[in-house]
C-alpha cells in the first residue's frame, strides 16, 4: 500500500500574486491546486496553491524573484 501524498498551501498577499503563480507554475508544467484558503487558516476570502510537499522546494525556486510568497504550511 502506498501512502498518500503530503500537501502544504502557499500563501500570499493578495488574489493578484496567487494567480500570478498559477501562470508560472502552469508554464512550467508543474503541478499545483488552486484552492480557498482554509478557514482554519484565515477567515479572509482567499485563494492558495495546494501543492505536493515533496516539490515545495522547487516550486519556491520556479517562483523566487517573480511572486511574493507570504507563507508555505503543511495541510
Amino acid at each position: 500500500m502506498t501512502a498518500l501524498p503530503e500537501y502544504n498551501i502557499i500563501l500570499f498577499k493578495s488574489v493578484s500574486y496567487a494567480l500570478k503563480a498559477e501562470k508560472i507554475l502552469k508554464a512550467e508544467g508543474i503541478p499545483f491546486k488552486l484552492i480557498p484558503v482554509p478557514k482554519h487558516i484565515s477567515s479572509d476570502c482567499g485563494i492558495c496553491l495546494r501543492i505536493e510537499a515533496d516539490i515545495r522546494e522547487w516550486i519556491k525556486d520556479v517562483l523566487e524573484g517573480s511572486v511574493e510568497i507570504l507563507e508555505i504550511r503543511s495541510l
